[in-house]
């Protein structure tokens, strides 16, 4: 057995016994928690309010929906009349889309009277095939906070024209619902999805006649998960920021439900949301997509319009998130976004990227570096390479990433493991001057394996016209001797740019717009074919410059420069 396997099964066995012991703990105590009667308990009688849903809705797919066509997660399944509930789904993804509900906003946005019909029958249909706890997708505890969130949300068409008796089925199913998930939440070991959980339960406590004590008990347990989870620089524990954008979408409109209720929004939700605006902002280009770094795929632009706008517009942008592990330069029409963070904790490692000290360039609502972002929801095939370090703009060593990842477990984790092991300590210096900002960055990801550190420094131009780069290897220890390795420095290029080689040195990138980029290295630079995953009409062929050489301990210089403009300083 070689080293590295001895490394990988020992990792493996580490955390197999943490995942014992945590259960084992959880046996133990499970007992004890009976005696915390849930604030959902006995009955609840009546919805008063519905928060707004913020995301973007199809109206079109309403359709589609009572046609018997149910298309989520990039698979389609034609019912022919028998209930989508009870047939056999055609992945895990596309059943728990279905039962979490969210297709509602499309029926929702058709605002017709059949649409509302078919969406009450759907309902019913569930409650009458799912309606108790299982072992299914639909019992699982995110897609019951999704459902819960989005049958609260939708209230008013499902419940639009229903009799005495659906009504009330409804209302036990929702309370049914929120009790077993008020349990599920509050067990040891589960800690990634509490926060989606809690604020789910305090949409029902909010939006419905739940007693005013009961209420605050839920609501302390909102404050509790979003002081763990959202970071002091408002960015998510999970570094993902798909996660920052979902949570807003539920925070926002759960907000608005305080005023209806006996007393005000807690200061930590308000104060939590006023430090999450700005960090979306962070990772935003100016073409409206997010910065394509730990998870992040596609999110249509005007779902996070509608967030910013939803929001006090005068919130500013961070340029610098430090428990996050993020720096974002501006020079004037120019973005540049970088990733100085460590890799989550465990728990929260599920869709995390070995894109350490990568980063991401646009120009004038263009974007010109890339990372290749990961897959939709649905199209995971591809979800492990895109999590790889050579999938992200940086440098990469004998073609191993800086973060090893839990194999895919299709029943755990479907999509992939969490982060087993990756860098111990990064560092980011930041520092300005009169005609640039420059970033200097460390990783020791590849200290054990290699005996070297990566260091990585970045400067933009104050007029966003140059960026200049130098990458290197250091010596992670003086008694370590360094081996010859193949090192691989990559720019994946956005799929809207064309390629021009110039000189073996020296290639040009044009934009739509016909704005023309030139990319200079001190080493021949080689156009490999790329992938971005991250793309709704699936991945897209792309192009990625590749400056390949062997480990040794000098450094790499290039530079990219706009037509027109030069580097003031070097």
């Amino acid at each position: 057995m070689t080293g590295e396997r001895r490394g990988s099964v020992g990792r493996m066995a580490k955390f197999a016994l943490r995942r014992a012991a945590i259960k084992a703990v959880s046996g133990l105590i499970a007992p004890f928690r009976l005696f915390s009667l849930s604030p959902f308990r006995g009955r609840i009688e009546r919805i008063l309010i519905a928060p707004q849903d913020l995301r973007t809705s199809d109206p079109t797919a309403a359709g589609d929906i009572y046609s018997g066509y149910f298309a989520f997660a990039g698979k389609i399944l034609a019912t022919e009349g028998q209930s989508p509930f009870t047939a056999i789904p055609p992945s895990r993804a596309w059943a728990e889309t279905l039962n979490g509900f969210g297709w509602l906003r499309d029926i929702r946005a058709a605002d017709t009277a059949l649409s509302r019909a078919n969406a009450r029958t759907l309902v019913d249909d569930w409650i009458k095939t799912h309606g108790r706890p299982n072992a299914s997708e639909a019992w699982t505890r995110a897609v019951i906070a999704r459902r819960l969130m989005s049958w609260i949300s939708h209230s008013p068409v499902i419940l639009d024209g229903a009799d005495r008796a659906f009504y009330r089925r409804f209302m036990m199913s929702i309370r049914r619902q929120a009790a077993y998930l008020w349990k599920k939440s509050r067990s040891i070991g589960q800690e990634a999805g509490r926060l989606e959980s809690a604020i789910a339960l305090t949409a029902v406590a909010l939006c419905t006649n739940l007693g005013l004590g009961r209420k605050r008990r839920v609501v302390k347990h909102l404050i509790k998960q979003l002081q763990k989870e959202i970071l002091s620089d408002g960015g998510h524990i999970s570094r993902n920021p798909q996660a920052l954008i979902d949570l807003l979408a539920d925070l926002l409109p759960l907000k608005h439900c305080f005023p209806s209720n006996e007393f005000p929004p807690p200061p930590e939700l308000l104060n939590a949301i006023d430090r999450m605006m700005p960090m979306l902002r962070l990772f935003r280009h100016d073409d409206g997509t997010v910065a394509l770094v730990n998870g992040m795929s596609t999110t249509p632009p005007d779902t996070i319009a509608t967030l910013l706008a939803y929001q006090d517009a005068r919130a500013g942008t961070a340029e610098t998130a430090g428990p996050s592990g993020y720096r974002r330069i501006h020079g004037e029409d120019t973005i540049l976004m970088m990733d100085v963070g460590r890799p989550p904790p465990e728990a929260f490692s599920l869709t995390a990227h070995a894109g350490c000290l990568s980063f991401e360039l646009s120009d004038r609502g263009e974007k010109i570096i890339s990372n290749c972002g990961a897959p939709p929801e649905g199209r995971d095939t591809y979800r492990a390479l895109a999590r790889a370090t050579a999938a992200h703009s940086t440098l990469v060593i004998d073609d191993t990433s800086s973060c090893h990842f839990a194999p895919i477990d299709e029943d755990r984790w479907p999509a992939g493991g969490p982060a087993l092991e990756g860098p111990h300590k990064v560092t980011a210096l930041r520092e300005s001057d009169e005609a640039s900002e420059k970033i200097t960055a460390t990783h020791d990801a590849y200290a054990r394996k290699f005996g070297v550190i990566h260091r990585r420094t970045l400067t933009l131009g104050r007029d966003g016209g140059w960026l200049i780069g130098e990458d290197g290897l250091e010596p992670a220890s003086k008694r370590k001797s360094i081996k010859k390795n193949p090192i691989a420095l990559r720019f994946h290029l956005h799929p809207a740019i064309r390629v021009d080689v110039q000189e073996p040195e020296i290639v040009k990138l044009h934009l739509p717009s016909g704005t023309i980029w030139t990319f200079s290295c001190e080493k021949p630079v080689a156009v490999e074919e790329s992938i971005l995953f991250a793309s709704q009409d699936g991945s897209r062929r792309t192009a990625q410059l590749v400056i390949a050489e062997t480990t040794d301990l000098g450094r790499i210089k290039w530079s990219l420069v706009r037509e027109g403009d030069s580097p003031a300083a070097r």
